[in-house]
């Protein structure tokens, strides 16, 4: 059997509600976001700390990537892995990725000890996913097509029979095209262009 290319990831679109979990007097306010770049998460979280800007601690987990993904985990402050890897451990069971997850604790004066914090970062973090819009995207891969008037009604063709997406065109000397190809039928497509005598195919990013 071929390997099945996995073409499709889970993220979310917007961000989620606030959402609050408490234990005992301590407040958890849980906060998911969708992130393409560190920069972006660097603002958001700059945002909540300048909202939260009397709460202790401003726990975190990210991930970034469809296929070659990075993530940290960080517990600002809290015991070591008590905040930051269950915050992660939800990102990982709900399977989503572009996303920063936030957790802003309000210390209520009862400690809770590392148990308890695993718990809290857990449901806190669970909660905000609960309470977004996960959605299923596909991978997509990008071909450039150069070709000249004469082969546009043949390019065109294919584009409707493939359901491909033109994601940008040049119309100038020749005719330039930008198409988005999921990733599974990638292969196919590249062929069946590559085949076409005087149309050039190259993939871009």
């Amino acid at each position: 059997m071929m390997n099945e290319i996995k073409d499709t990831y889970k993220t979310i679109t917007k961000p989620s509600e606030e959402t609050l979990f408490k234990d005992r007097n301590s407040k958890f306010f849980g906060y998911a976001f969708p992130v393409f770049s560190e920069e972006d998460i660097k603002e958001r979280l700059e945002e909540l700390r300048k909202q939260h800007h009397t709460a202790r601690h401003h726990c975190y987990a990210w991930q970034l990537g469809t296929e070659n993904t990075r993530f940290r985990a960080n517990d600002d402050g809290e015991p070591s892995n008590s905040a930051g890897q269950p915050i992660y451990g939800q990102i990982q069971a709900f399977e989503v990725t572009n996303i920063l997850i936030v957790s802003v604790r309000y210390f209520g004066g009862t400690k809770l000890g590392v148990g308890g914090l695993i718990n809290a970062y857990r449901t806190s973090a669970q909660l905000a996913l609960e309470a977004s819009e996960i959605v299923e995207k596909t991978i997509d891969v990008h071909y450039k097509l150069k070709f000249g008037y004469d082969m546009m009604n043949k390019v065109q063709r294919i584009i409707k029979e493939r359901n491909l997406d033109i994601i940008n065109q040049k119309l100038e000397l020749d005719c330039e095209y930008t198409v988005s190809v999921r990733k599974k039928e990638a292969e196919s497509i590249f062929e069946v262009f590559d085949n076409l005598f005087k149309v050039e195919i190259k993939e871009v990013d």
